[in-house]
């Protein structure tokens, strides 16, 4: 349907929160050499997630099932690119909520079966993206959209989410949070010996001002919304740290990237995409950006592994 686009530029910087992974290594039973060796030579990658790390729209797409809207440009493929890594396997779904860990997924044209079905005692690397649609952010975003037009530079986005007194959106991320940590306890129980990377979402918006009309968010509206991904990215985070996996703080790390941005420099598409990738989402720059966001990661892992080897008892 598009263009193969040309293979973009690795980001020189390295936005990742490796929360005490010696710590971890030592809380969660890990023994310091064997996560050294599956972090640095992983032989069965598992690649779980919704829609930002499945890449809808992006080319190609594969076709099982077609409805997934699964990218062969996604970060999950281009990260076993770079680990050059055989075996492995991607059910990433557009739509995917924490139920779909251990629930099929009805999907146009088919159905995406558990995705916990992929993990094997045997599976050593997995990656996860998960709990926007369990927040229903894209419903919060069109919600936004729509009442902009009433207010262009007020925020009357945040006056109806904070309407008597309690903030709907912190609430929800609030619920999910118990949701994300039975699916990070989940991996761990199949996958014992996995190391496990919870990927954040890319920044959609900037922290100040936007760019109303051509994202048409009404300003005052737009640091309350990069507000609640930033709670949700703490929220990650936090569980993340509190079951032994390592968080990859996309957010962070894509700062200047926003929808905001111009062609080119834009991880993220806005309303009217300009480039291949669906409302909102990330293009295929923003993947390869999460791919090596999540390269540095391990390469992280790894050295605080060599670090909890080396110190004195």
């Amino acid at each position: 349907m598009f263009d193969q686009l040309p293979e973009a530029s690795l980001p020189t910087y390295r936005h990742v929160i490796i929360a005490a992974a010696a710590t971890v290594l030592a809380l969660v039973g890990f023994p310091a050499s064997a996560g050294a060796r599956s972090a640095s030579s992983p032989k069965h990658y598992v690649a779980l997630g919704d829609s930002y790390a499945a890449g809808p729209l992006i080319p190609m797409l594969r076709t099982d099932p077609t409805g997934c809207e699964r990218s062969t440009m996604n970060y999950p493929a281009r990260l076993a690119a770079a680990l050059h890594i055989r075996d492995y396997t991607d059910v990433s779904c557009s739509g995917a909520t924490t139920v779909n860990m251990t629930a099929p997924q009805p999907v146009p044209r088919g159905t995406n079966p558990p995705q916990f079905n992929a993990l094997r005692p045997d599976t050593d690397l997995v990656t996860l993206t998960i709990s926007g649609n369990d927040i229903g952010f894209a419903d919060i975003l069109v919600t936004c959209v729509g009442l902009s037009a009433t207010d262009p530079f007020g925020n009357p986005c945040a006056q109806q989410a904070t309407a008597g007194g309690t903030d709907r959106y912190t609430q929800r991320i609030a619920a999910a949070a118990p949701k994300v940590a039975r699916v990070l306890q989940g991996i761990r129980t199949r996958s014992p010996r996995a190391t496990v990377l919870l990927v954040g979402y890319l920044r959609i918006l900037p922290p100040a001002l936007g760019c109303y009309p051509v994202l048409p968010i009404a300003r005052r509206d737009v640091p309350y919304l990069d507000g609640v991904e930033q709670q949700l990215t703490a929220m990650l985070a936090g569980q993340a740290f509190n079951h032994g996996a390592v968080f990859v703080d996309s957010s962070a790390g894509s700062l200047g990237h926003d929808a905001c941005q111009l062609p080119g420099v834009k991880w993220v598409e806005g309303t009217v995409p300009t480039s291949p990738a669906a409302l909102m989402h990330p293009n295929a720059t923003g993947m390869q950006a999460v791919a090596t966001f999540v390269v540095d990661a391990l390469r992280g892992r790894d050295e605080a592994a060599t670090l909890s080897r080396r110190a004195p008892d």
